[in-house]
C-alpha cells in the first residue's frame, strides 16, 4: 500500500519504520522547514522499548537507565517508593531516560534520505473508496491508500475528521530543562517526584552528566507568562528540601522551556474511513504518568500488526487498529488528567501502596507487553 503520514515526530518515524519493513511505500510530511532538534528528556518505560526493541532499536548506549522512582515531600520525607527494576526483569526491557534529540536519531537511522518532505503544511483532506488525497498550504497534493495523522496535539489531521476544540487545557503546566547539573542524583539510577502546595518537581538522570528536571505549577492558557521564569520558580520553590536549591541555583533562563498541559477525551473510534491518527493527535494528555511517547510507539506497533493482516477493505484495519489500542490509552489519559504527579498522597497511606505496583500497570497500559506473541515487524 502507499500511505501517506503527516508529522516526522516520534509517531510519524515509527509507523514509517514499521510500514517500510512490511514493504509498504511510506511519505512523510513534516510542516517545519527541517527537523526539529528541540526538547527535552523523554521516560521509555518497559512497553516502550519493548516495541523500539521489534523496531530494530536499542538504547543500551544512550540516557540513563530509571530503576526506583522515590516520591518526596517538600521537606524531603519519603512518600512513597516504586521499584520500577522489577518490571525489567519482569518483562526484559528496562525503563530509560533518553533525550529525545537521541530517540529520534535512532528512530531516523536507517530510513530513507528522501522519506521525509519538510515545508508542508496539510489544509485539506478529502477521500473516496478509491484512496485519500490530502492539499498543503502550497497547493500541492498527494494521493495514497491511507493516511495517517502523527502531528501531535495541534493535529490538522484530527480537525479535518473532528472538527476544532476537541483539546482543552489542563490545569497545571510545566517548566523544563536539561542540563548538566553536578549533584549526586545526576550520576544515579534513581528519579524523584517532589509535591508540595506550590506544585511539583521531578528530578530525573538522563545520562552523560545530564539531569532533566521539571517544575509543574498551576496554569490557565488565558493567563500571562511570568517575564523572568526561573525568578518566579527559584521564588515559589527553592524553600523545598536538597536537592531542589542546588538545581535551581544551577538553572539558566537558556534551559528552560514551557508546556501547557493539554487533554482530549480518547474516542471509541477516533478515525474515519481511510484515515486515522497516531500518538497526541488521538490522545493528547498531560505529562504525568510519562507515557505520552510510549503509548504513541504502542500505537505504531498495533497499527502494524493490524495491516499486516490484510483484507480487501483497509478502514477495516484501521478500525480494528483503533479498537485493539482503546482500553489502554483511555486508561492512560484518565489518570494522566487526574495529575498524579501532583498529588501530595499522605506518607502513611502511600506506603501501603506496594513498591512493585508499577510493573502490573505497566501491562494494563500496554497492547506490546500483554501481547501473547510479539513478533518483529
Amino acid at each position: 500500500m502507499d500511505v501517506l503520514i503527516i508529522g516526522a515526530g516520534v509517531g510519524g518515524l515509527a509507523v514509517a519504520r514499521v510500514l517500510l519493513a512490511a514493504g509498504h511505500r511510506v511519505r512523510i510530511f513534516e510542516q517545519a522547514p527541517a527537523r526539529r532538534e528541540g526538547g527535552k528528556a523523554l521516560l521509555v518505560w518497559s512497553n516502550g522499548n519493548a516495541v523500539l526493541n521489534d523496531l530494530g532499536i536499542g538504547l543500551d548506549d544512550v540516557g540513563a537507565r530509571i530503576d526506583r522512582i522515590d516520591a518526596l515531600t517538600s521537606g524531603g520525607r519519603l512518600r512513597m517508593s516504586m521499584n520500577i527494576a522489577h518490571a525489567a526483569d519482569r518483562y526484559g526491557f528496562p525503563t530509560k531516560a533518553v533525550p529525545r534529540r537521541d530517540l529520534m536519531d535512532r528512530l531516523a537511522d536507517g530510513l530513507p534520505d528522501d522519506l521525509v518532505h519538510y515545508g508542508m503544511t496539510c489544509r485539506s483532506v478529502t477521500q473516496d473508496e478509491n484512496g485519500v488525497t490530502v492539499t498543503f498550504a502550497d497547493g500541492s497534493t498527494a494521493t495514497g491508500d491511507l493516511l495517517i495523522g502523527a502531528d501531535g496535539h495541534h493535529s490538522a489531521v484530527r480537525r479535518h475528521l473532528w472538527g476544532d476544540g476537541a483539546v482543552r487545557p489542563a490545569t497545571f503546566g510545566t517548566w523544563q530543562g536539561l542540563s548538566p547539573i553536578e549533584i549526586p542524583i545526576t550520576d544515579t539510577t534513581r528519579h524523584l517526584m517532589i509535591t508540595g502546595r506550590e506544585g511539583a518537581c521531578g528530578l530525573m538522570p538522563a545520562g552523560n552528566g545530564l539531569l532533566q528536571w521539571w517544575f509543574d505549577t498551576r496554569w490557565s492558557s488565558a493567563a500571562p507568562r511570568p517575564t523572568a521564569p526561573l525568578a518566579e520558580l527559584r521564588r515559589r520553590f527553592g524553600h523545598w528540601a536538597s536537592p531542589v536549591p542546588e538545581v535551581l541555583a544551577a538553572a539558566t533562563e537558556d534551559d528552560l522551556e514551557f508546556f501547557g498541559h493539554h487533554w482530549n477525551k480518547v474516542r471509541r473510534v477516533w478515525g474515519e474511513g481511510r484515515v486515522t491518527l497516531v500518538g497526541d493527535a488521538a490522545h493528547t494528555m498531560p505529562p504525568t504518568l510519562g507515557q505520552g511517547a510510549n503509548q504513541t510507539l504502542e500505537d505504531a506497533w498495533v497499527l502494524g500488526q493490524e495491516i499486516a493482516k490484510g483484507g480487501d477493505d483497509p478502514a477495516v484495519r484501521l478500525r480494528a487498529y483503533e479498537q485493539a489500542r482503546y482500553p489502554h490509552i483511555s486508561l492512560v489519559s484518565r489518570m494522566a488528567k487526574r495529575n498524579p504527579a501532583n498529588w501530595r498522597t499522605p506518607p502513611l497511606f502511600a506506603r501501603l501502596i506496594p513498591e512493585t505496583a508499577q510493573t502490573a500497570m505497566l501491562a494494563r497500559f500496554s497492547n506490546r507487553l500483554t501481547a501473547t506473541a510479539a513478533p518483529p515487524v
